[in-house]
């Protein structure tokens, strides 16, 4: 099965704390809660500094989409510098995390996954052309984190995207990408054996 996720139809949603918004694009199950979710992707806009919710028993990523980035306090030992020099963290959710942001707010690609339920990994990569793409994780998602489009095309379909769409693949297949100039996230997520 293979969905097209316009960044367009989604909505976003402000934290409690005010400190920024939250743009869900997709949650496993359906309809599943903070707390029920096996595994949530999102984008988050962080406008001011303030500390990150608490989630026990998951495993997060961050990825910088857009902004100048955020300094992240972890635990009170260590801190890090999510930016163009290091653009992705992993981390986990019940860390107490501190955010602080400069003049301009960021924009982050966040990925959860429930640690007793699955796990996964986020790759980067960059486009120009056309090249081949293979999904072969349980559930493959693609998001255009820059550029103005991506066509993804397989044996019979054949889908656009533009800047924040995403794809959700479920099991195994080969499909062509074709972009002038782009960067797509990739997140594989693997559930585990029962």
């Amino acid at each position: 099965m293979t969905i097209l996720i316009p960044y367009a139809s989604l909505e976003a949603s402000a934290w409690k704390n005010g400190g920024g918004s939250t743009t869900e694009i997709a949650i496993s199950p359906p309809l599943a809660g903070l707390d029920t979710f096996d595994w949530r992707i999102s984008l988050a806009t962080i406008a001011s500094s303030g500390p990150f919710s608490v989630f026990a028993g998951i495993d997060r990523t961050l990825a910088l989409v857009d902004g100048p980035g955020v300094t992240l306090d972890i635990d009170g030992d260590s801190r890090f510098v999510l930016g163009d020099d290091d653009p992705v963290l992993e981390f986990a959710g019940e860390a107490q995390v501190i955010a602080t942001v400069g003049e301009r707010p960021t924009t982050d690609f966040n990925v959860m996954t429930r640690r007793a339920r699955c796990s996964h990994q986020l790759g980067k990569r960059s486009l120009s052309g056309t090249s081949g793409f293979a999904t072969r994780a349980d559930v493959t998602i693609l998001f255009l984190a820059e550029g103005d489009s991506l066509e993804v095309s397989g044996d019979d379909e054949r889908i656009g995207m533009v800047r924040y769409d995403a794809v959700l693949f479920e099991g195994e297949s080969i499909w062509t990408l074709e972009a002038g100039q782009a960067t797509i996230f990739i997140v594989d997520i693997y559930f585990h054996e029962d």
